[in-house]
């Protein structure tokens, strides 16, 4: 019998059109926060990943314990907002939520372990930040080694407002990682496309080659030219500023 597809594709469109197609339909709500809060639980927390497809730079997790208390209007999908709507929202859950932290994972590692077990330690490093510490976690699709109580939940991040609020504190945090770099590798348009697979970066990668944050294991990147020799320098003289700025956003992050 063949097998039924994931997402019914009548239209012959692509698989990435379907799934937003599916995720615009569902509902964000605090539905599993409010089954968890009725249950006993008292600091529930939201965790989600940005940056996992990505063939430049870290992945980034997030964490969030939502104030039962206080409802943020609009959370969603970081994907599924405006990029001014999205930094809206971040400073209102840092604002108003009851803890907030997020993880990066660099390429090297990435490399490393592979993108899946990078990930899950993104996920664990944003759980371990909080403070105070979460009694519950509901995590977008995965389930990770902490002794707590967890729920994984298929596209979490446009169903649960607690992994939609983590996913939109990443995801602001990993845009402004990305773009302190596109000064740096401005022939990548990281600016752009955020170190997303894209025409022009990967026109650029063919051309000139990986830089040393390009994640190694992606076929796209080690099926491109050989890696730009003199970025080192570049590293060492201009970069100065940039990884200051991503460490503030990590440091600020678990204050």
């Amino acid at each position: 019998m063949p097998r039924k597809p994931k997402y019914p594709n009548p239209d012959g469109v692509s698989k990435a059109t379907l799934k937003m197609r599916l995720l615009k339909r569902l509902k964000c709500t605090t539905k599993f926060e409010r089954e968890l809060w009725c249950e006993g639980a008292q600091l529930v927390a939201g965790v989600d990943e940005v940056g996992r497809g990505a063939l430049f730079g870290p992945v980034v997790a997030g964490a969030v314990i939502l104030d039962p208390k206080y409802r943020i209007k609009g959370l969603r999908d970081s994907k599924l907002l405006p990029k001014d709507r999205r930094e809206v929202l971040a400073e209102r859950i840092k604002e108003h939520c009851i803890a907030w932290s997020i993880a990066a994972v660099d390429v090297a590692r990435i490399d490393q372990l592979n993108i899946y077990h990078a990930t899950r330690l993104a996920m664990t490093e944003a759980v371990r930040a909080l403070n105070p510490r979460p009694d519950c976690l509901l995590i977008d699709a995965m389930k990770l080694d902490l002794e707590c109580r967890q729920k994984a939940i298929i596209h979490g991040d446009a169903l649960s407002a607690s992994i939609a609020a983590a996913s939109i504190v990443a995801k602001v945090a990993r845009d402004a990682m990305i773009s302190a770099w596109d000064p740096v590798f401005p022939a990548y348009k990281l600016a752009s496309n955020k170190g997303y697979r894209s025409p022009a970066h990967i026109k650029a990668l063919n051309e000139y080659g990986p830089s040393p944050l390009h994640r190694q294991s992606f076929y796209p990147v080690w099926n491109a030219a050989s890696p730009q020799e003199a970025l080192a320098f570049m590293l060492e003289e201009e970069t100065t500023e940039s990884s200051k700025e991503v460490e503030a956003l990590i440091e600020s992050a678990n204050d």
